[in-house]
């Protein structure tokens, strides 16, 4: 239901005011610049209003098979350094601790050059099935036919731009939310913020098609914003945010000085280093917004509460997800179907933050998925 609203709402932005859409009667479509505008925005504060309600009740699996005994799985992070990896980690830690499961853990460390190096490691340790969490499947191909040779089973975490079954790979199940979904949220929020009058910098990072995805639907939503502006869209590295991000926040202050008012990014970790230079600049939290479409790390979450330029994030269930993979590695153990389960996305803000886990600096969502688990493993 979200989705077709955010669907009208895009559409209904990039209408041409007066035009008569096929099917519509005149009495469908506001007439008035104003009365249209208005309607937008009232659409927009909907969507992002839903977005942040408390954690429904799950929605997720209840069935499938009991605990296969005695696995040891490698995971292969890219980059440990990253808070939602970590996140995702710790869940499937967590999880394979109850399960009754080995893990061993692999950092790619951001870097191109290891990804490869490090798959290779992991095949050497003979695990039974692979993790990966962060990085493109598709890019990673080369590494993981050799698993796929040995009918080795690979689910990964945001690895693709689509959760599911990664088409062309052998991952047989990305784990994420929707990225699509999550960006125009993320968007829609800046628009009903500054009341549809931001002048928006988005971040991305290009080596990964999810951000490139995302950060494309982000511009898209900007753009049909009237009284919006988009000034660019700058590509930097994840990896190598600590090194670039500080000098270009300066360099866009100079460009842009006052009509950059919203940064949104794909990641929170781009404010991680963006931050201190506005602070340095005797930037005022007011006179800069920031709101990242993923994936509501520590840092995020403490920048929201104490009202430090982030106003926002689309926080992933990152110990939920964690989760998630362990079941779906599972079922693959045990001859079955992935589910292709998708949790629904949810937008913190300073009003909820307290709530699903805000109090412990995490979206951990209070939907009892823990017990279902177990109860699905036949584990105590």
């Amino acid at each position: 239901m979200r989705g077709l609203l955010l669907a009208w709402v895009w559409a209904f932005a990039c209408m041409p005011l007066g035009t008569t859409a096929q099917g519509l009667s005149t009495a469908s479509v506001p007439q008035s610049p104003v009365a249209a505008w208005r309607g937008y925005l009232t659409e927009a504060k909907r969507v992002v209003d839903a977005a942040a309600q408390p954690a429904p009740p799950w929605n997720g699996p209840r069935t499938g098979p009991r605990a296969q005994p005695g696995k040891h799985l490698a995971v292969v992070a890219e980059d440990l350094r990253n808070g939602g990896i970590l996140g995702v980690i710790d869940g499937v830690l967590e999880a394979a601790k109850v399960i009754g499961w080995s893990v061993k853990i692999f950092d790619s460390g951001g870097s191109p050059d290891l990804r490869l190096k490090v798959l290779a490691n992991a095949l050497a340790s003979r695990p039974d099935g692979l993790i990966i969490v962060g990085g493109d499947a598709h890019a990673l191909l080369p590494g993981l036919q050799p698993f796929a040779k040995q009918s080795l089973p690979i689910v990964g975490w945001h690895v693709a731009a689509k959760a599911g079954p990664v088409p062309g790979t052998p991952v047989a199940m990305n784990v994420s939310t929707d990225p699509l979904e999550v960006a125009r949220v993320t968007a829609l929020a800046a628009i009903v913020q500054s009341g549809g009058r931001a002048g928006v910098v988005i971040f991305t990072d290009s080596n990964f098609q999810v951000a490139q995805d995302k950060a494309d639907e982000m511009a898209a939503v900007v753009r049909a914003c009237r009284s919006c502006t988009l000034l660019g869209v700058r590509d930097v590295a994840i990896s190598q945010c600590e090194a670039l991000m500080p000098g270009t926040t300066h360099a866009l202050l100079a460009q842009y000085g006052k009509r950059w008012t919203y940064a949104l990014a794909i990641n929170d970790i781009y404010f991680d280093y963006a931050a201190p230079v506005l602070t340095e600049a005797g930037i005022p939290n007011g006179a800069m917004v920031m709101l990242s479409a993923g994936d509501g790390s520590e840092s995020a979450f403490l920048r929201i509460r104490q009202s430090t330029f982030q106003t926002a994030t689309v926080a992933e269930p990152l110990n939920l997800h964690g989760w998630q993979l362990i079941d779906e590695m599972n079922r693959r153990f045990a001859g079955e179907r992935v589910t292709g389960y998708v949790f629904p996305v949810h937008l913190v803000t300073a009003s909820n933050i307290d709530a699903d886990g805000g109090d412990r600096l995490l979206y951990d969502p209070a939907n009892g998925y823990r017990d279902i688990y177990r109860h699905i493993w036949q584990r105590p």
